[in-house]
C-alpha cells in the first residue's frame, strides 16, 4: 500500500528499497526468519556495507512500523457494503392464515408464468415473455370470478414474484443456474414485500418495528439491532414450518488489523481445512452424527400414507433433523471462516470441481457434508468485507502429488496419508497440499511480491 511504500522510502535508501521489496514472496511472513535473512541479505549487500547484527532488529522494526501506521489509518478507513440480516418471527393465527394465502397465490403465479414461458422456450428455444407482459395477464385474471381469489394477495407480493421469475430465466440463458422449476406447496415458501421510504418510518424501526402489507406488525426476535433502512423484505417459511424475515441493509463496515501472514488452504474430508501453518480444523461430519436419528425418522415417514395428516406431521420431523444438520454445518463454517479472515491477510484456496467430485459415489455424502463451495464463499465475501484478500489456484496444479521441498510430482493413491519424498521429506498429505497451495498462490501474483502488498 502507498503508506507502506512511503514509510519504507524514508527510512530505507532508494536502491535497498528497491532490492528489498524485490525479496521472494515466498519469505512474506514478517516473523519468519528466512524473510529477514532474505531483507537483510537484499539490502546491505546492495549498499555494499557490512551485515551487523543490528540489522535483523532494524529490519523487523521497519516493518512492524509500517504495519502499525497502516492499521491506525485502516481503523479510520470505513466502506460501504450489503449486509443482509434474517430474523426468525412468531406470526398470530390470523397473520399465519394471511401468509398461507400470500405463499399460495405467489406459488400460482410463478407456475403460470413457467407454464407461459417454457412453452415459448420450447417453441423458439428463447423468453418471449417479460415480467411486464405476465402480469397485465395476472390482471385480467384477477377480474374473473374463477380467480377472484388472487385479489386476498398483496399486489406487491405478485409482482415481485414475476421479477424474481424473470432474473431466473437470465441466469438460466446466461448459464449461470439450472431451467426454473416448478414450485411445490410442501417446500420452503418465500414471498417478497417492497418497503415505501417515503414512510418508512411508520413501517420500521431498527430492533423494534416492522409492518407488512395486510399482516400488521410482526413479533420479530430480534437477536441483533441492524443498521441501516431496508428496501424490499422477504418472508420465508422453511420446510419444517418456521418463519423468516430477511432484509439486505447498507452499512458502513471498518477494515480488520493487517497482520502480514499469507496462508494456503488445503480443503478436505478428513480436516474440513489445512493451513499451511500447521492447523487442522478436523471434521465434525454432522449427516453422520444424526443418521441414525435420520434414517429412523424417514423410516417412519415412507410407512405413512402420502397426503394424510400423519404423514404432514412426520415429514415436518424429518425436514427438522435436516435443519438441524444445515444449521450445525453453517455455524461451524462460519467460526471457521471468521478465525481464518481475522488472522491472515491474504488466503490462498484452489478451485475445486465440486459437481464433479460430488460424482463419486463412495465420497460423494462426505463431500457434500463438507460444503465446500459455502466455505469458499464465506470466506470471499467477508475477506471483502475486511479488507483481506482470496487467491483462487486452478483446479489442475498438483497440489498433493508435489513435494514441499524439493517439487518432485509422485503419484500418490488416496489411501497414502504421508507424502514420502527421496529428497527426505516425510509430511502429512493435506499439509504438504497446503504449503504448495501457499507457494502457488506466490507464483500467481508473480515472481517476486511487494512486501507492502503482503501487509494488506
Amino acid at each position: 500500500m502507498a503508506l507502506a511504500y512511503g514509510l519504507f522510502s524514508r527510512l530505507v535508501p532508494e536502491s535497498a528499497m528497491t532490492a528489498l521489496f524485490n525479496v521472494s514472496f515466498m519469505y512474506s511472513a514478517i516473523d519468519t526468519p528466512l524473510l529477514i535473512a532474505a531483507s537483510r541479505k537484499a539490502s546491505f549487500s546492495h549498499l555494499g556495507k557490512t551485515i551487523s547484527k543490528r540489522s535483523d532488529f532494524m529490519i523487523r522494526n521497519i516493518l512492524r512500523n509500517a504495519i502499525d501506521k497502516s492499521n491506525t489509518l485502516r481503523n479510520n478507513l470505513r466502506m460501504l457494503i450489503q449486509k443482509s440480516y434474517k430474523f426468525r418471527f412468531y406470526p398470530t393465527k390470523q397473520q399465519a392464515e394471511q401468509l398461507a394465502k400470500e405463499f399460495g397465490c405467489a406459488r400460482f403465479i410463478w407456475n403460470q408464468g413457467l407454464i407461459r414461458r417454457e412453452y415459448a422456450y420450447q417453441q423458439w428455444g428463447v423468453s418471449l415473455s417479460s415480467a411486464y407482459d405476465i402480469s397485465s395477464q395476472i390482471t385480467r385474471l384477477k377480474k374473473l370470478e374463477s380467480h377472484a381469489w388472487l385479489k386476498d394477495a398483496s399486489s406487491c407480493v405478485l409482482t415481485q414474484k414475476l421479477i424474481d421469475q424473470d432474473k431466473a430465466f437470465n441466469n438460466f440463458f446466461k448459464g449461470r443456474a439450472k431451467f426454473p422449476r416448478f414450485k411445490k406447496k410442501s417446500h420452503a415458501q418465500s414471498i417478497r414485500y417492497q418497503m415505501n421510504q417515503r414512510c418508512v418510518m411508520n413501517n420500521y424501526r431498527s430492533g423494534e418495528l416492522l409492518k407488512l402489507p395486510k399482516l400488521g406488525e410482526l413479533k420479530v426476535k430480534w437477536s441483533q439491532v441492524p443498521t441501516g433502512i431496508p428496501k424490499m423484505v422477504t418472508v420465508s417459511k422453511s420446510a419444517s414450518g418456521k418463519y423468516f424475515v430477511s432484509f439486505m441493509c447498507e452499512v458502513e463496515q471498518g477494515l480488520k488489523p493487517i497482520t502480514g501472514k499469507v496462508v494456503g488452504i488445503d480443503i478436505g474430508i478428513k480436516d474440513v481445512v489445512v493451513t499451511s501453518d500447521g492447523f487442522f480444523s478436523g471434521a465434525p461430519k454432522f449427516t453422520y452424527k444424526y443418521q441414525r436419528e435420520l434414517k429412523k425418522a424417514q423410516r417412519v415417514l415412507s410407512k405413512k400414507t402420502k397426503g394424510s395428516n400423519r404423514y404432514k406431521k412426520q415429514r415436518i420431523v424429518v425436514a427438522k433433523i435436516h435443519e438441524k444438520i444445515a444449521n450445525c454445518r453453517k455455524d461451524f463454517l462460519h467460526k471457521l471462516t471468521t478465525n481464518i479472515v481475522n488472522e491472515y491477510d491474504v488466503i490462498a484456496v484452489e478451485d475445486l470441481n465440486v459437481k464433479g467430485m460430488l460424482q463419486n459415489r463412495k465420497l460423494s455424502k462426505a463431500i457434500a457434508d463438507v460444503g465446500i463451495f459455502e466455505l469458499n464463499r464465506q470466506l470471499a465475501y467477508k475477506a471483502g468485507w475486511y479488507g483481506k484478500d482470496v487467491t483462487v489456484i486452478s483446479r489442475w496444479f498438483p497440489s498433493t502429488k508435489t513435494c514441499s521441498s524439493c517439487g518432485q510430482v509422485h503419484v500418490m493413491k488416496l489411501s497414502d496419508r504421508v507424502m514420502n519424498c527421496d529428497c527426505g521429506l516425510s509430511l502429512d498429505r493435506d499439509l504438504n497440499a497446503a504449503i504448495n497451495i501457499k507457494a502457488e498462490g506466490f507464483s500467481a501474483r508473480g515472481a517476486t511480491y511487494q512486501l507492502e502488498k503482503v501487509a494488506a
